[in-house]
């Protein structure tokens, strides 16, 4: 009788667990990453999720709305960590139990960070000010925009804040009919203003997460939207992000091709050579030759350039550009005749303009 009881209380146990299970979410398949993904990633999923599910780009998708609301719900919990390692443990009702899951939305502050806009609803007046856009340069490195990563900016921003008292706003110019006695009148042009609460700007530190993509380039921008300079009586203006490429030690990029040099000594020219490049992710780049290397001779290697930034899946390409070094030492008048013997060389002492194309 007892056994019996002890069954039926674990079947329903089972029955409920399997229950939940179904009814959870899995946050891992709805922004396609797996459950190794580090955070990097899954900020890039959710970034280019977040623009094609959104439901001003979807009307006439009926889940547009909760698709999208999955999104930011997998999004809340897998770039938290410690939110990320209960899921992992016992799900997402898991998270409902302690409260971990909040009804907060988590686009606004997301869309600030990357500087997202959607058309739409969200529509400005016209006629409503705004302050000064900011442009200021983003200097990254060739590897960060060989692989793609994300770069904290920290900028001092000025914000609005209430204070005491009112101001004049709203200023306005209108004509206004003056009466100069019977008959008589006189139209005059004078500032109108309205009474505003008070205000003041407070200088607040604020932390941006930009994503640099693969293959961006130079002088390409990112936007972020009402990050500029302050207006009091209206919008704030944009901060842009402009791409700049620090100088690199061993790679010069020109589109999405990548120039290199290398430096080969007299005797690896004469009978060939190997050796690798060390490439901007970290990856070999093998360099073979087995037959005699011209000094100024151009190595190609496909596919080994930069990412395009429209198709990551196509490289540009390596153009390697072969250095000899001669040998420094004098050699002896034995070691001349052997040399010459071994190269069996007949002088071929030419002279002519170098700077004209032949």
């Amino acid at each position: 009788m007892v056994a019996n009881h002890i069954l039926r209380i674990l079947l329903v146990n089972l029955i409920l667990f399997i229950a939940l299970a179904i009814a959870s979410r899995d946050f891992y398949a709805i922004l396609g990453v797996s459950k190794s993904a580090n955070t990097n990633a899954i900020k890039k999923a959710y970034r280019r999720l977040a623009k094609e599910l959104h439901p001003d780009k979807n009307k006439d998708d009926p889940d547009a709305s909760r698709k999208f609301q999955d999104l930011g719900a997998a999004y809340e919990v897998l770039s938290d960590q410690e939110k990320r390692e209960m899921y992992d443990r016992c799900g997402e009702e898991c998270l409902k139990k302690d409260g971990m899951m909040n009804n907060a939305d988590p686009f606004a502050s997301f869309f600030g960070d990357f500087g997202f806009h959607f058309g739409g609803e969200q529509q400005h007046d016209r006629e409503t000010p705004r302050g000064d856009n900011l442009v200021m340069d983003l200097f990254v490195t060739l590897e960060e925009l060989y692989s793609g990563t994300f770069v904290e900016v920290v900028r001092n921003k000025l914000v609005i804040k209430p204070a005491k008292g009112t101001r004049k706003c709203n200023c306005r110019q209108e004509l206004v009919t003056k009466s100069l006695g019977v008959g008589r009148f006189q139209m005059l042009q004078q500032t109108v203003c309205s009474e505003c609460p008070n205000v003041k700007l407070v200088n607040e530190e604020r932390t941006l997460e930009v994503e640099v993509e693969p293959g961006m380039v130079d002088g390409q921008e990112t936007k972020f939207f009402a990050e500029g300079e302050p207006h009091i009586d209206g919008d704030p203006g944009d901060l842009i992000l402009k791409i700049r490429t620090q100088p690199h030690p061993i790679f010069e990029r020109i589109g999405d091709d990548l120039y290199t040099n290398i430096t080969i000594s007299m005797q690896d020219a004469l009978i060939g050579f190997k050796l690798d490049i060390i490439h901007l992710d970290g990856h070999k780049v093998p360099v073979t030759r087995d037959k005699v290397t011209k000094p100024g001779a151009k190595i190609r290697k496909k596919g080994e350039g930069m990412p395009n930034y429209e198709n990551n899946n196509l490289h540009g390409t390596l153009f390697i550009t072969v250095d000899v070094a001669f040998p420094e030492k004098e050699f002896t008048a034995e070691e001349k005749e052997a040399i010459k013997n071994l190269l069996q060389q007949s002088p071929n002492n030419r002279v002519y303009n170098g700077l004209r194309e032949s």
